[in-house]
């Protein structure tokens, strides 16, 4: 398992390490004492698993404000992704900056995304399987959402026409986003 560090401070990309022979492979897709080695979370509250049956679905960007906020660590089981993040942490000096990873079956990725980050992917096969650990419970109260297509924030997707949810179509524009205050709830 290698972990390096993306663009956006606190983002990672995993890179998880097959072990193959003629019967296929086994491969470790968490390991507790690696992401405490490398400063992560290794508390985990659930495990979500979303099916997308149309390519260049966008599912997001969705965040949980304080003290709901979530870490995710996501990887795509079938299929591929792109999976994008954009950081609405007060006081960043990132804020409003946006990173990808691409993460398929074949590349076997996964992606590490902080509290404070809005969320989504894009299917970029027609059936896509992913599967995410998040470290809070779901709090409907504390639920957000940024537009896919902020031009403020500039995201470049696979597709300009994908197929969205009606509460996704309706995001909030950046603009119009209070930043997520981390120190909420401590």
């Amino acid at each position: 398992m290698n972990i390096e560090p993306l663009k956006l401070e606190g983002s990672y990309a995993v890179t998880l390490a097959p072990i193959g022979d003629d019967r296929g492979y086994f491969m470790r897709t968490y390991d507790k004492s690696i992401f405490s080695d490398a400063g992560l979370q290794t508390e985990w509250t659930q495990e979500n698993q979303s099916l997308s049956t149309t390519q260049y679905t966008i599912r997001g960007l969705h965040f949980q404000r304080a003290p709901h906020a979530e870490t995710k660590f996501i990887r795509a089981l079938t299929g591929g992704i792109l999976d994008v993040f954009v950081d609405l942490r007060k006081g960043s000096p990132t804020y409003g900056e946006w990173d990808s990873v691409e993460l398929t079956e074949e590349n076997k990725k996964a992606a590490y995304v902080p509290k404070g980050f809005a969320h989504a992917f894009c299917s970029l096969t027609d059936v896509v399987v992913v599967h995410y650990k998040v470290d809070n419970a779901y709090a409907p109260d504390a639920e957000g959402g940024l537009r896919w297509n902020d031009a403020d924030v500039g995201i470049k997707w696979p597709t300009d026409v994908p197929n969205l949810s009606g509460k996704d179509e309706v995001s909030s524009l950046l603009k119009d986003l209070e930043p997520i205050d981390l120190t909420v709830g401590q």
